[in-house]
Parts: structure tokens; sequence; C-alpha cells
């Protein structure tokens, strides 16, 4: 029986090649590919400040840590979504506030976000679930709507005088928004390149900054970059020129940075990401609603709005009147059958840690509900039209053994 996976990373000999170049050239670290992939990035989103770091993870938390989030601080955040989102709040200290979705689809509720923010509210991070970009022209309102609770504990915060607006965009590489590509839209944003996202580096991330006036952008840049390397004021690259051997160290960092061997991989990818890419995973998700449409029992994901195109991550496909058993029994079904599939997310509350923490699920019904009927299938580049196929007929034969 064939093997249809879920989402394996596109590595052409092109990809192969670059990456061979930078292992041969002697530099393997952190060096000029870094440099040349922050560059091109920042041409792509259309920002002048962009940082490469080794993981989402580690770029969003470098932010918190500069912005000086902390204990007694809260950082509101939707309930639905991988925990690391919430996971870096905690690792400082501070209070997740999770919010429920709308009703109807899987980004957070706006105004039951408005309703949270309280004077701890230090900051607010949506999230661009499966790829469709959140309304950061709105969150950005709110953020100033609420200046007036912002109740600043150091310099940084009392320079920008309210919430900082942090976007997770782990999944939103390549969207638009307002005609525009995803990346600038707010304070700052966080792009995740994991070995399953569109745009891959194997691991690693990168931060955007576009903080208003009087903040300088380059300054804060230079600053996380210290922060991820131990403190240290100059970087490998850098101290290998002649006579430059000596460095200082600024404060206690932390060691997050990106390499050129796995730059090499994006800049590879990003090459070709608009001509091939995401018009072969908007093909996809566009036969997949196309097919799915026709059943009762199907509700298609939302790819397009008057604002926003996602970048078509994940085919996020929710099954009317389906309990949460039984949609892990089609799940069951499809990997009897070689169909790899998956489920975008658990909602926070559901997971051992946060339930001890004391959230409790009944507080999201939305979320939950969501949760329960979902069902992600196979979307990426290399995925021919005759193993569409077998995704769909295989999901449809599924759900109606059991509906």
């Amino acid at each position: 029986m064939k093997q249809i996976p879920f989402s394996p990373p596109h590595i052409d000999q092109t990809t192969i090649d670059a990456v061979v170049e930078v292992l041969k050239s002697g530099w393997i670290t952190t060096g000029p590919r870094v440099r040349e992939l922050e560059s091109e990035i920042a041409k792509y989103v259309g920002t002048d400040h962009v940082l490469c770091l080794n993981s989402w993870t580690n770029a969003a938390e470098l932010v918190l840590r500069w912005f000086g989030v902390g204990p007694g601080d809260e950082v509101i955040l939707p309930a639905y979504t991988y925990a690391a989102t919430a996971n870096i709040v905690c690792h400082l200290g501070a209070t997740p506030v999770l919010i429920d979705s709308e009703k109807d689809n899987f980004l957070i509720d706006l105004n039951a976000l408005k309703a949270a923010i309280t004077v701890n509210t230090k900051v607010i991070m949506p999230v661009d679930i499966g790829g469709l970009p959140v309304d950061y022209d709105q969150i950005n309102a709110i953020a100033k709507e609420y200046a007036h609770l912002f109740n600043a504990s150091n310099d940084v915060q009392k320079m920008l005088g309210r919430t900082l607006v942090l976007g997770d965009t782990a999944h939103s590489f390549g969207a638009t928004y307002k005609g525009k590509k995803c990346g600038a839209q707010t304070d700052v944003m966080v792009f995740s390149f994991h070995a399953v996202k569109n745009l891959t580096t194997a691991e690693g991330g990168a931060v955007t900054i576009q903080l208003p006036e009087p903040f300088n952008n380059q300054d804060i840049r230079k600053s996380l970059n210290i922060s991820a390397l131990h403190g240290q004021t100059k970087d490998a690259l850098s101290k290998t020129q002649a006579g430059q051997w000596q460095y200082d160290i600024i404060e206690a960092g932390y060691k997050c940075n990106l390499t050129d061997v796995h730059a090499a991989i994006g800049l590879s990818g990003l090459k070709t990401y608009d001509s091939l890419n995401l018009p072969a995973r908007q093909k996809i998700c566009e036969r997949y609603n196309e097919f799915f449409r026709e059943f009762d029992w199907a509700i298609t994901p939302e790819f397009k709005t008057e604002m926003a195109v996602s970048s078509y991550h994940l085919y996020m496909l929710r099954i009317n009147r389906i309990s949460e058993a039984q949609r892990d029994e089609v799940i069951d079904y499809c990997a009897q059958q070689g169909v790899s599939t998956n489920v975008h997310f658990q909602p926070l509350p559901r997971l051992s840690f946060y339930k001890n923490l004391g959230y409790q699920e009944n507080d999201y019904p939305h979320a939950m509900k969501q949760f329960a009927s979902e069902i992600s299938l196979p979307v990426y580049m290399d995925l021919s039209e005759s193993d569409q196929l077998v995704v769909m007929n295989t999901l449809k034969q599924g759900v109606e053994n059991i509906l």
C-alpha cells in the first residue's frame, strides 16, 4: 500500500547543491547566507529590519524579554494555537490570558480580546491559524484604544505607551493582508521555518520589527541579535576579520542563532516560493474545497476574505455532526488506508500543563467545538493529482463509514 505523508519538505537538487556549497565553503555557522536570507525576507515582506534565528519560539521569546514581560504581567493569545505561543509566556513567569475562537472560524475573537484587556496586559499575540491573517488593523486599533489602561513598568514600555502587538505569523509566510505580503502589519511579527512550514530552513524562524517612532528599529534588531548570541557584541564572522577578535559580553544572553547551512535551504526555497510553492498549495486547497463542498457533512476552510489571502499552509476541514471520538475514527481509517492526516490544534486548556494551571475547557466552547471536528489533510508542493484524489476519496469514505 502506498503511503501518502502529511507534510514532507520539498528538497530538490538545487537545495541540496546550495547546502553542499555552504558545507564546502568552510563557513557553516551564522554568516553571509544568514544575512542574505534576512535581506531577501525583508524585501519579500516589505520591511527593513529582519533577524533570523533558530526557531519561532526563541525569536518570539526574545521579543517578550526585550519588552520586559515578567511576573505579574499578562499576555493575551488565543486558546486555539500550538503550545509554543503560550509556553514562552510561562517561561517568563507571566500569565497567558486565553481567548476563545470566533464562532465560525479558528481566529481569535476580537470582542473577547477587548474584554480581556486589563492594567496588567503587556502584549497581545494574535495567531494566523492555518495561514489566514487576522485583522491586524483592527487589533492595532484595539491596542491604541486601550492605551489608557497600559501600566508601563520599564523605559521601553513607557516609550511605546500601550500594549505591544506581537503577530504570531508562524503559518502565514506568503499570505497577504490588504494587498500586501504578511510580515509588516504590526509592531513585531514572527515567522516559523520549521520543517513542515511552507518555507523551511529545517529549523528556524525570523522576526520582523516595525515599531513606531521614537524607536530605532535597527538598534532593536541589534539588541535582539546580541541577546541571541550570549550577549556577545560581535558574531563569529565579525571576529574573524583581521584584528577584530576582541568582543564584550553585555548581558547574560542566550543561544538562538540560525546557521548558514539552514539559511541555504531557506534561500533556495524562497527563490521559487511565489512561482511554484504557493500556486501548488493553492491549487490543492481549491481542489479539496471543490470536492468537499458537495457534501453537507463538510465545512470547508476559508482561504480568501475581503482583506486577506491565506498562505495555504493547512487544509483544516471540519466535519458536521461528528463527535471527537468519531473524528478520531476517521483519522484511524485514513491511516489504515495509507493516508496521513493531522489535527490542528488541541486547544491549550485541553493539555495537561494548562489544565493544571486552572484553565477550563468549558470556558472556550467555540475552540473546543472546532477542535473536535477538525481534520487537516496533506498539502505540500509534491503532492500529485492522483494522490490528492486518493486523499479526498479516502477521507470521504472514512466519514461516510461513520455518519
